[in-house]
């Protein structure tokens, strides 16, 4: 069982992002975080949590939590306490920039006990293309203060297929990273989404496949272990891995997803009428065919894989094929993927497309 928190509201909006997030609403944040504790008083009901079904992780994202005063979350942290599983991963994301030292103590006293911060580069002509409200010494700065406050896990995220990334630039940043009290990379590609500002500058994303492989190949070198294929750690996100074996999911807010067994429930994206009608959902149910094929697609681009079992006889006939191509393998009843960036591929071949 794992609980997701949508925090909407940022200190700016970044040029690539096609998030839930708002830099007008700051108002509204007190309001917003109490509908958060009634609309998790209904989902603890609807998800059976207890001591006997836990929450076994807790990620709070965005938009950017680090804008939300610590003491706003406690009630939140109240409600839940009781029913986390032991030695319970409980990610927040946090921009450099507003992630302050009061900030990252708050919400340690709270329980939170890994940081993902939203770094991106540490070139500041870079930031400035990817419209980050922070610089390169906020960075630094936010995630050697969280180290010497206590967090255990402290991840970044880096984007690269950026037009000007070139192998130096990319390789300033690894290096910078790996200097770093840090054990886990999230390595994002650029991409641009409908209605974010990139949407008119399509030509900023250039991804070259040689650079790509080179990153992926100097993490790993670095004792940083590819367990998906955006994902790069010492440690591995328990949460992450929670997604892709598709464990039941509340999501807590505007904009948030939930999935149990084979529905999604969808809050309103609207943060004024999330925070009149916490209790609104959107239902989806989704079908058979429709949820093996996420899990083809999720299972092969990361370290969960396929279980051979949920294979009809012609897609085992296919994951056969691609095992005797060096593809994918097959170790204790599950199809393991040899390389991420065929995922997909992989995925539509098993399934026959």
């Amino acid at each position: 069982m794992l609980l997701y928190i949508h925090i909407p509201f940022c200190d700016s909006k970044c040029s690539y992002c096609a998030f839930n997030s708002y830099v007008d609403k700051f108002s509204l944040r007190e309001a917003y975080m109490n509908a958060l504790v009634s609309q998790l008083e209904t989902e603890l009901i609807r998800f059976n949590v207890s001591r006997d079904n836990p929450i076994e992780t807790v990620f709070i994202g965005g938009g950017t939590p680090s804008t939300v005063e610590p003491s706003l979350y406690r009630p939140i942290f109240a409600m839940i306490e009781p029913y986390l599983a032991d030695k319970c991963e409980i990610t927040s994301e946090a921009n450099p920039n507003s992630a302050t030292r009061s900030w990252l103590e708050g919400m340690y006293e709270l329980g939170v006990n890994r940081l993902s911060f939203g770094v991106q580069s540490f070139n500041n002509e870079k930031l400035k293309t990817l419209g980050r409200a922070h610089h390169t010494q906020h960075a630094l700065e936010a995630i050697r203060t969280a180290s010497a406050i206590g967090y255990k896990h402290l991840s970044i995220d880096l984007i690269y297929g950026v037009r000007e990334d070139t192998k130096a630039l990319l390789k300033a940043d690894i290096d910078q990273a790996l200097l770093l009290p840090i054990d886990h990379i999230s390595l994002y590609a650029l991409t641009i989404e409908e209605n974010t500002l990139f949407e008119k500058t399509p030509e900023l994303a250039q991804e070259e496949l040689d650079l790509t492989q080179w990153l992926f190949h100097t993490l790993r070198e670095n004792g940083f272990n590819q367990y998906e294929i955006s994902n790069f750690g010492k440690y591995r996100s328990i949460h992450n891995i929670g997604y892709w074996e598709h464990k039941p999911y509340i999501g807590l807010g505007s904009g948030a997803v939930g999935f149990l067994d084979n529905q999604r429930y969808y809050p309103s994206t609207s943060v004024e009428h999330y925070i009149q009608n916490p209790l609104e959902m959107t239902i989806e149910t989704i079908e058979s065919d429709a949820l093996l094929s996420e899990k083809l697609f999720l299972g092969f681009r990361s370290c969960v894989g396929v279980e051979e079992s949920l294979l009809s006889q012609k897609q085992k006939n296919h994951a056969q094929l691609l095992a005797k191509e060096g593809m994918i393998y097959l170790h204790e009843g599950r199809y393991f993927n040899n390389d991420f960036l065929l995922a997909d591929e992989i995925a539509l071949r098993v399934e026959g497309f």
